[in-house]
This record gives structure tokens, sequence and C-alpha cells, in this order.
């Protein structure tokens, strides 16, 4: 592209901007300099005539030679004033005036960064200059309160046209800085990509759970040869690890390892017993569909119970003399796909004593009976994993949402979860 078809760059205008104003500034000094001067040259009779005469047309200078001596001393130091002024201000002028702007393609990386530095500096004075302003603005004389509904609109509307202006001048000051307009013109982009993905996983994740789901309700010989499969490839990881440690047995030089020894119970195991032999001797042992100690979880001992049951089972836990879990610690649900489930954390203040208590639900009519009227703590808990996985409670007194709007659709919790609106 030519130098005359080239459009200037920001560095190119803020350089020519500065010039142009060194220059009037320097103009605007010159002629005050030569008003001062020709007032100092007038002749002192001139202040001595009527005030009709002062307005009267400029009479043109005398020759020197009809001047008196006065006259011409006078003139004499107006020219030199008037000389000194000149050369002052061609001085200003020619230490104001930027060397010409080169094209950005024919600039060293010294003068590119230089240029660079001055458009940032310029646009940064902007930016300040435009904030000084806006504080500037005085604040309404009426408080808000007792302003008429013309004056809030007017109020609200002046406030708008601030926010709008500080909001320009930083983003200008931030791109000239950065130099980042293309930057800041993908950005929207980039935005609307990352929701695209997003929303694109989510899909993906509720065809991939829903694919899962169907699989287990064919319960086929499809799923027949993936236990199959399972099964076998961790029979083959367990003969591998028994080879690697046999090996590394015998390059230690011992043939004969010893078996390993029985893993010794766990200490809260006579806890779980005393549970389970007082649940069964009140409601049987179908009530109990399982129990054990949770290595994973600080071995508590855990019970899995009939949901049908739960609430007396709950309340017996409560008043039974040798169980007393009058704390209820905690309460949360969880999705396995194939169902759900809520845990309960008890403590005994009496018997200084843990309990965890699991009861199983379906996906589709997902209820367990609300133990709000047992421990009061159960209310707030019960009402977020309602809001968040959409288990019901009969028999909660205030079963609504907690966290969500009431008009939220699905529970998002839930590993089949998609949400309604893909720009949230």
């Amino acid at each position: 592209m030519s130098d005359e078809k080239r459009k200037p760059t920001p560095e190119e205008k803020a350089a020519a901007a500065a010039e142009a104003r060194a220059k009037a500034e320097a103009l605007r000094k010159l002629r005050e300099q030569e008003a001062q001067a020709s007032q100092e040259a007038s002749p002192v009779e001139a202040s001595q005539e009527p005030q009709e005469e002062v307005s009267a047309p400029e009479q043109k200078p005398k020759p020197v030679s009809e001047m008196t001596p006065e006259e011409k001393a006078a003139a004499k130091k107006a020219a030199a004033a008037e000389a000194i002024a000149k050369a002052k201000a061609a001085k200003e002028q020619v230490e104001a005036t930027p060397p010409p702007a080169k094209p950005v393609s024919e600039m060293t990386p010294e003068e590119k960064a230089a240029a660079k530095k001055a458009a940032a500096a310029e646009a940064l004075a902007k930016a300040k200059a435009a904030k000084e302003q806006a504080e500037a603005t005085p604040s309404p004389a009426k408080p808000v309160s007792e302003m008429t509904p013309e004056e809030k609109a007017a109020a609200k509307k002046a406030a708008a046209a601030e926010a709008l202006a500080k909001a320009k001048a930083a983003k200008e000051a931030k791109e000239a800085v950065e130099n980042g307009a293309d930057t800041a013109d993908s950005a929207p982009d980039v935005d609307a990509k990352a929701k695209a993905a997003a929303a694109a996983k989510a899909k993906a994740a509720a065809a991939a759970a829903a694919k899962a789901k169907a699989t287990r309700e064919a319960g086929g010989d499809e799923s027949g040869d993936d236990d199959a499969k399972a099964k076998a490839a961790a029979k083959a990881k367990a003969a591998a690890a028994a080879a690697a440690k046999a090996k590394a047995t015998q390059a230690t030089g011992d043939e004969t390892p010893a078996e390993e020894a029985p893993k010794a119970p766990s200490k809260n195991q006579p806890y779980l017993d005393k549970y389970v032999s007082r649940i069964s001797e009140a409601f049987g042992q179908e009530v109990i569909e399982a129990s054990y100690i949770n290595e994973l979880g600080k071995e508590v001992p855990t019970l899995t119970i009939q949901n049908e049951r739960w609430h007396q089972v709950a309340q017996f836990l409560r008043d039974d003399e040798q169980l007393s879990f009058e704390y209820l610690s905690d309460l949360h649900g969880v999705d396995y796909e194939d169902r759900l489930e809520v845990y309960y954390h008890f403590y005994s203040y009496k018997n200084r004593q843990s309990l965890a208590v699991k009861v199983k639900t379906s996906r589709e009519e997902s209820k367990v009976a609300s133990v709000m009227d047992l421990w009061h703590g159960a209310n707030w808990n019960e009402r977020e994993t309602f809001d968040l996985l959409g288990i019901h409670f009969p028999g909660h007194k205030d079963l609504r949402r907690i966290l969500l709007p009431d008009d939220w659709v699905g529970y998002p919790l839930r590993k089949d979860y998609v949400q309604y609106d893909e720009e949230v």
C-alpha cells in the first residue's frame, strides 16, 4: 500500500495532534507579545488625548527623521522587545515541534516503542481528564427522597451517561497501553465458543447416561458380556500383580514368602454388632439391607435400612436407651445413576459413638420419609436434597427449593441433568 492511501496509525495521529497544539500555543504567545510591544511603542502624548481619539483609526508611524528624541527612544525599545519575543517564540516552537512522524514500517524497534509509549501516555491523560471532569460534576442538590419523578429520571440519566463515559475512557486507555484491539474484538467469539463447548459437553454426558440407563434396564446378553469382560480384566490384573510380587521376592533372595496375615477387625466392630442386634430385635433382620465398617470414612459403622421402615427405625435410633442418637450431624443425597441414596450421619453424646445410615430410593419415584419431626436440623438439609436431586421427603412441613428459584427446570446434581437454558 502506498503512503498516500495508507491510513495514519494512532501514533502518527497523536504526534500530529501534539505538533498542532504546540504551533497554536506558539502563535498565541507571539500575538500577545506583539500587542504588548505595540502598546509600549505608543507616544506618551497619546494617553493625554480625548477618549474619542483613542478609538479613531490607527495612524501610520512617523518616519524616523520626523521623530523627537523621546519617540526615537520609545520606538527603539519597542523594536528590541519585539525582536526578543519573536526569537523566544521561534525557539519554543522549534523545541515543541516533534520530528516528522515516520511510517510504522520504517521505524526502528526503539522508535516503535517510543511511539507506542507516547500514544499510551496520551490515552491515559485523556482518561484521567475524563475522570476528573466526571468527578467534578456536581451531585444533585436535593436528596433522592425529596426529588420529583422528573428529577429522579434526569439524575438517573446523568449517572448512566457518566458511567458510560468512564467505561469508554478506561477502555480506550487499556487498548492504547496493551495495543489489544484485535484481542478485544475476538473476545465475544471466544466466549461464544466456550458456551457452545460447555453445552455440547453437557448434552454428550446426558446422552451417555441415558444410554447406560437403557443398557441396564434391558439386562440382556450385552450387559452380561460387559460384566464378564470386567471380571476377566480384574482377574488378569490380579494375576499380573501376583507375578510381579513373586518376581520381586525372588530378586531379594526370599523364595518362600510368608502369607499375608489376616486383617485385624475394626475397633468399631463391636459397636456395629450392637446396633444390628438392637434393630433386629425390634424390627427383624430383614429391615437391615446391609451393615459394614466404612474403612474409607474413619471406620464409621454403616447401615442400609429399608425405605418403607425408615421412619420407625429413625425414631428407634433416637429414643432407644442403648443407642440414644440424639444428634443428626449431616444429611445429603447421592446419585448412583441406577438409584438415589440419602445419607444420614448421627452422633450419640451419651455413648460417644457415631453411626451412618443409608436409605435407597428409585430415580423415577424418589421419596424418603422426612425425619424433620425427629431432628429439626433436617429441615434445610432435606430442602437442599430436594432442590438439587429431586428427592421428595413426605412429612416435611415446608418442602420447597432453597437454593434455586421455584421455576427452575430439573435437578442440577443428577448425573443426567441437562440445563434448560444453555446460556446460563
